[in-house]
């Protein structure tokens, strides 16, 4: 096992996030146990995330700051470190999202994560100190909080009717992430689509992407394939990715009637369902 005198700081964002954590915790004469117990967590998680075993969450971050006065060292931190745990070719591309003033965006099957976070934050995020949140889906939390900005981006999503009923990840996490969709009717810089089944042949048919504008920037169209993602300024991409997004929303349902098709497909598919001797279960 790395011993944390070992850890180089430099080394990576989640190093120094270790190293300074160790150092802060001794500084204030608390062992690992006494520090979780103050968090609400194990000494033994302390440990971990001072040896970068276990990447830390923004709320574990925020309860350190806390306990330790530290001025919000490593709620600034956290951001940084949970970028990093995106894939490498992936990171860019956050960048410019977290600045984008407005995101308009089709994504696939997968990226249905992306665009309902919130349904993984409700049906994990609570397990984070206990082991059971990945760092991925941390990250992808963590990119979430743009939604959550005093000024933030206005996000237009078409999503596929396919997406509402390919499960991924057990009925539960559709459930939780079908319902967030729904919630995110009240959000005033958000909004969804459906596109339908009887939309039959449309523009997205070429793959996900998506269009970053931008305040004082040059717009940017990303799009991903099955080993990274592609960014461009280029003119032409521009205007073809503006023109196909113009598309889709002119073939997707409108916003009230894509909310009463996701409500459908929530209580059809992954609704309470009466047992066969009349109980009813999840």
């Amino acid at each position: 096992m790395v011993g944390v005198r070992d850890l180089d700081p430099s080394a990576s964002p989640l190093d120094y996030y270790g190293s300074e954590l160790r150092r802060l915790r001794e500084d204030a004469g608390l062992n690992q146990a006494q520090l979780g117990s103050i968090v609400f967590c194990t000494g033994s998680l302390i440990g971990q995330v001072e040896t970068t075993r276990r990447v830390p969450t923004r709320d574990f971050s925020e309860r350190v700051d806390a306990a330790l006065g530290t001025g919000g060292v490593f709620s600034r931190l956290v951001g940084l470190v949970l970028r990093h745990q995106l894939p490498t070719w992936f990171q860019p591309y956050a960048e410019m999202e977290a600045r984008a003033a407005y995101i308009s965006t089709l994504p696939g099957a997968v990226g249905l994560r992306a665009a309902a976070d919130g349904g993984v934050r409700a049906g994990g995020a609570g397990r984070a100190e206990r082991g059971g949140l990945d760092a991925k889906v941390a990250a992808r939390m963590e990119r979430q909080r743009i939604l959550d900005r005093e000024n933030p981006p206005l996000m237009w999503v078409v999503l596929s009717e396919a997406v509402l009923h390919q499960e991924i990840g057990g009925r539960d996490v559709m459930r939780n992430q079908l319902a967030h969709l729904l919630d995110l009717r009240g959000r005033e810089w958000v909004r969804v689509q459906i596109l339908p089944f009887e939309a039959g042949a449309h523009a997205g048919l070429p793959g996900s992407f998506t269009v970053l504008r931008f305040d004082g920037d040059p717009d940017i169209v990303y799009t991903e394939d099955f080993v990274q993602g592609h960014m461009t300024a280029n003119p032409q991409a521009l205007r073809e990715g503006s023109l196909r997004y113009d598309h889709l929303q002119a073939a997707a349902l409108s916003l009230e009637d894509s909310a009463a098709l996701i409500a459908r497909v929530l209580e059809e598919r992954y609704g309470d369902r009466p047992a066969p001797d009349g109980r009813e279960v999840a």
